[in-house]
């Protein structure tokens, strides 16, 4: 749906257990993503076992940063493009493995992504036409 990757016969892809640390200053790829049914996302997402709308804030997180679902449904703040944005984090985008129906077919996720809804990124004022990858720094709420 939004021109994702999608895996390649015979190649071979990086899987990541863990992620960088976390501070209060995160820095992270922001990426483009759809919770909806037949979006991106694959399969509903893994903190509710819902959908979520794109018009709603919500983000896939990491493997590491995602930790286990230690951060299932908290807020975090994505600062980008001089704006910032609290996301609900719903999801993992995983790291540590992909090419299959579960993960739309596409690969692993790199280590230290914050793959969000469509809302994430109007919310930070990108333009559409720069949707789909953008240096941020995140951090969890209080």
């Amino acid at each position: 749906e939004n021109d994702s990757d999608c895996c390649k016969d015979g190649k071979w892809y990086t899987t990541y257990k863990c992620s960088p640390p976390v501070s209060s200053q995160t820095k992270a790829t922001l990426t483009l993503n759809s919770f909806e049914p037949d979006g991106d996302g694959g399969a509903p997402s893994e903190c509710d076992n819902q959908y979520h709308s794109d018009d709603d804030p919500v983000v896939a997180l990491s493997t590491g940063w995602y930790n286990n679902g230690k951060r299932c449904l908290n807020y975090i703040n994505i600062h980008g493009n001089g704006k910032s944005v609290r996301a609900k984090v719903v999801d993992e985008c995983d790291s540590t493995m992909g090419c299959d129906s579960d993960h739309d077919y596409q690969p692993p996720c790199p280590n230290n992504i914050v793959d969000a809804s469509k809302a994430v990124w109007k919310a930070l004022g990108v333009p559409e036409s720069d949707w789909g990858g953008m240096d941020i720094y995140w951090s969890d709420t209080d």
